[in-house]
């Protein structure tokens, strides 16, 4: 327990040395809507530095080859909140659609409020704005990553809680292709109990192959989250059970060389 928590005061002291590094340029870029890419784009330098810093190895698989040159939306699973720094790996500049308490945080919550776009759950109006501004930056070519879960709702990952409208009807409305992407293992490395301790560990995400929305209606939006929903807890069922497999076979190989031993 000593030695997760030497080793999340060190990742925090990192997350803040990044952030505070690249602010100046941060601050220049958000000024103006037509450099707002660029700043999105910092968010990628810093995700690559803070894994690296923090000796966290995350695996990256591609279904899709993406281009920076299209808008997509990203929907992933949420079970914990190294979720946001993992899909700031993602190659393809977006802003995150996220709950508006992120704002709070001290000269961060500034920055995040400027790039982002922020609801707040309990408004029906902020959740109507919060949805014309996500079409709007998409009409500006600006991806997006929303958290269909609208939130750490599950008490029991690998298993997702339900998916709220809001990621698919800005897809529809846009025509915008959806990219279902699973996060492996996150809810291991921090698990979402307040403590904010680390169990050292790989992380892997996957970008499944994207989702043609032309054809979707407003009327089929359940449809569409139905098939994003299912993407995902499949894969999550897959990889999980591999990884519980690969600690049988290791428990198992203990087990034999102990008994080789006596």
């Amino acid at each position: 327990r000593l030695i997760r928590r030497v080793y999340s005061i060190y990742c925090i002291a990192v997350f803040w040395g990044l952030f505070l590094l690249l602010l100046p340029a941060i601050f220049v870029l958000i000024q103006r809507k037509e450099w707002q890419k660029s700043a999105l784009r910092l968010n990628y330098y810093w995700a690559i530095a803070f894994f690296a810093l923090c000796f966290v190895r995350v695996e990256r698989e591609f279904r899709e080859k993406l281009s920076s040159k299209k808008k997509y939306i990203f929907c992933p699973n949420h079970f914990s909140f190294i979720d946001i720094a993992v899909m700031s790996l993602t190659p393809v500049p977006f802003a995150f659609v996220g709950k508006n308490s992120m704002s709070k945080i001290p000269l961060f919550g500034y920055m995040y409020r400027k790039l982002h776009i922020l609801v707040d759950r309990s408004s029906m109006r902020s959740r109507y704005e919060t949805l014309q501004r996500s079409v709007e930056a998409l009409n500006r070519g600006i991806s997006l990553t929303i958290f269909p879960e609208g939130g750490i709702y599950s008490n029991n990952p690998p298993q997702m809680s339900s998916f709220k409208p809001g990621a698919f009807k800005a897809a529809i409305e846009n025509h915008t292709p959806i990219i279902p992407v699973t996060i492996a293992y996150n809810w291991l490395f921090l698990p979402d109990d307040n403590k904010f301790l680390p169990n050292h560990r790989r992380l892997k995400i996957v970008y499944h192959e994207s989702i043609d929305t032309s054809n979707y209606s407003i009327k089929s939006v359940n449809e569409l989250g139905d098939k994003v929903f299912n993407i995902i807890a499949d894969e999550l069922k897959r990889l999980n059970i591999d990884e519980g497999d690969k600690r049988d076979l290791s428990e198992d190989s203990s087990l034999v060389q102990a008994g080789s031993g006596s």
